[in-house]
C-alpha cells in the first residue's frame, strides 16, 4: 500500500541517484549531447516555419527541449531498470513496504533533475546562438514551467511500466528507441505536424510527446507560429488535460507492473539457486 512515507524514501533515494549521476563523465557526456545537436540543427536551419515570418530554428530549439524530457524519461527509467534488475535492486524494495512506489518516485526525482538541466541548457543555447526568445513575460514563464514538470510526471512512470512489459529491458533498449524516435520525428517537433497526412496527426495526436511540444511551442514561439498548428491554435487546457490523464495511468500501472517484473525474477533466481 502507497503511504506517504514511501514517497519521502523515494525523494531521499532520488536526491542520492541525482549525486551520483552528477559525478559521473559518461553521464554527464549524455547530458551534454542533445542540447549541443538541437543547437547546432537550429543555428543551420535557415527557412521560415510556413505561413510565418518565424524561423524553423525556433520550432527546433522548441523540440529539443521536449527531445531531452522524453530522453530522460523514456530512455534513462528503463535502462535503469536492466541493471537494478539484474543486480538484485528491485527485489529488495519489493521486500519494503512501498518499496516500489518509492523507487519510483526516486527515478522521477532523477529524470527531473536531468531533463529540467537539459532544456535550460537547451534554452540557452538557442537564446545565444540561433536567437530565440526567452519566455517573455510571467505567464508564459509559468506555462514553460508546468509543461516540463507535468511531462515528466507524466513520461516517468510510462518509461517505468515500458521497461517492466518488456522481458529484457537491456535487450529491447533498440525496441523502445525505435519507437521514441518514431514518436519524436512525427509529433511536430523538428519541422510542422501539418505537412504529414491526417492519419499520422491522428495517430501522433493520441500520445503525450505531440502536446507536449506544442505546450512547449505556445511559451516559447510567438503567436504567428500557430499557422503550423493543427488547430491554429495552442490548446493549452487539452494539453493539461492529455497529460495529466497520461500521468494518471502512468502512476496507477507502473507501481504493479514493476512488482510482478521483480517477482518473475524473483522466481527465475529461486529456480537457479535449486538448480545449483
Amino acid at each position: 500500500m502507497t503511504t506517504p512515507s514511501a514517497f519521502v524514501n523515494g525523494l531521499r533515494r532520488g536526491r542520492r541517484e541525482v549525486v551520483q549521476v552528477l559525478r559521473s563523465p559518461k553521464e554527464l557526456f549524455n547530458f551534454l549531447s542533445t542540447p549541443v545537436l538541437m543547437v547546432v540543427l537550429g543555428l543551420f536551419v535557415r527557412v521560415d516555419i510556413p505561413g510565418s515570418d518565424v524561423g524553423m530554428g525556433h520550432l527546433i530549439v522548441a523540440g529539443g527541449i521536449t527531445t531531452m524530457i522524453a530522453q530522460a524519461s523514456i530512455l534513462v527509467v528503463p535502462q535503469a531498470l536492466a541493471v537494478e534488475k539484474e543486480d538484485g535492486t528491485l527485489l529488495r524494495m519489493r521486500t519494503v513496504s512501498g518499496g516500489m512506489t518509492a523507487y519510483l518516485v526516486g527515478k522521477t526525482c532523477v529524470v527531473v533533475v536531468t531533463a529540467v538541466g537539459g532544456a535550460l541548457l537547451t534554452l540557452a543555447g538557442g537564446v545565444l546562438f540561433v536567437g530565440t526568445d526567452l519566455p517573455r513575460d510571467l505567464a508564459h514563464w509559468g506555462t514553460f514551467a508546468w509543461v516540463i514538470l507535468l511531462s515528466l510526471v507524466t513520461l516517468t512512470p510510462l518509461g517505468a511500466a515500458l521497461g517492466a512489459l518488456l522481458p529484457n529491458p537491456r535487450g529491447s533498449l533498440a525496441l523502445m528507441m525505435l519507437i521514441m524516435l518514431f514518436l519524436l520525428g512525427f509529433s511536430g517537433l523538428y519541422f510542422p505536424v501539418t505537412v504529414l497526412p491526417g492519419f499520422v496527426q491522428a495517430i501522433v495526436s493520441i500520445f503525450p510527446l505531440k502536446w507536449i511540444g506544442q505546450g512547449i511551442r505556445s511559451s516559447l514561439l510567438p503567436d504567428a507560429a500557430l499557422a503550423a498548428e493543427t488547430a491554429q491554435s495552442w490548446q493549452l487546457m487539452l494539453v493539461f488535460v492529455v497529460l495529466a490523464v497520461w500521468a494518471a495511468v502512468g502512476f496507477v500501472i507502473a507501481p504493479g507492473m514493476l512488482r510482478r517484473m521483480s517477482r518473475r525474477e524473483s522466481g527465475t533466481r529461486l529456480k537457479k539457486a535449486v538448480a545449483s
